[in-house]
């Protein structure tokens, strides 16, 4: 899952991201309005957490923009502004929360959580396909009834395949959604082939075989009958 962190206070944001790093989210930053226009107009993302006080425009303006687009990105305003006024307007622009400065990283973890979950997952904190279960709340996996033990990586890899089930996902979009906007760096996304053998490989030893196919010359896909 990705996460786009918009908020000037360097050290809070630098806070955040590494406890939701730690909760195996890959998350990205930006610091002004500018560079998290940039960034909602460039990428996709889970989650945004969106600051209303930013220098060169408010936070609001970010969000009109990410609905006018008509991107359903979860969004929950994280501001020290606590006025009604605003959490009103925020919610009527299409805010999914709003979380009042000072907080516990904890429970903006669960909002985070509990908005993913309703807008990927129907309110189901199980997802399952082709005998394979991933736990959404405590990040495991069984295939067969089996545990199966993967890196941070396949099971993000894993969790974008089985969200984007019998849809043909191209090599650059896994790069994105696996390392964020540093895909855009590298020189190539040949480190995705990898992790798809790895992943394949763990799931046939448990007796899943062949719900990821390469589509040639586009991408690879997981297979639901």
């Amino acid at each position: 899952m990705k996460l786009l962190i918009i908020e000037d206070e360097k050290e809070l944001s630098g806070n955040i991201a590494a406890y939701m790093s730690s909760e195996n989210y890959v998350c990205e930053q930006a610091f002004s309005y500018d560079e998290a226009l940039t960034k909602v107009c460039l990428y996709d993302y889970d989650c945004v957490l969106l600051d209303l006080m930013l220098p060169g425009g408010n936070g609001l303006d970010i969000l009109r923009a990410i609905r006018e687009k008509k991107n359903p990105v979860g969004v929950i305003i994280v501001s020290a502004k606590d006025s009604v006024d605003d959490k009103v307007k925020g919610l009527e622009i299409g805010a999914d929360d709003y979380l009042a400065k000072p907080f516990h990283l904890p429970e903006l973890s669960m909002r985070i959580y509990a908005i993913i979950r309703r807008k990927m997952f129907a309110v189901n904190n199980l997802l399952s396909s082709n005998r394979v279960t991933i736990d959404l709340l405590s990040k495991s996996v069984t295939a067969n009834g089996q545990p199966v033990v993967l890196t941070r990586t396949e099971y993000e890899l894993l969790l974008f395949f089985i969200s984007n089930r019998n849809k043909v996902v191209s090599k650059g979009s896994m790069a994105e959604h696996l390392s964020g906007d540093m895909a855009d760096m590298l020189e190539n996304h040949d480190f995705v082939y990898t992790h798809i053998k790895n992943l394949k490989a763990k799931l046939a030893e448990a007796g899943v075989k062949d719900c990821i196919k390469n589509v040639y010359g586009t991408g690879y896909k997981w297979v639901e009958p």
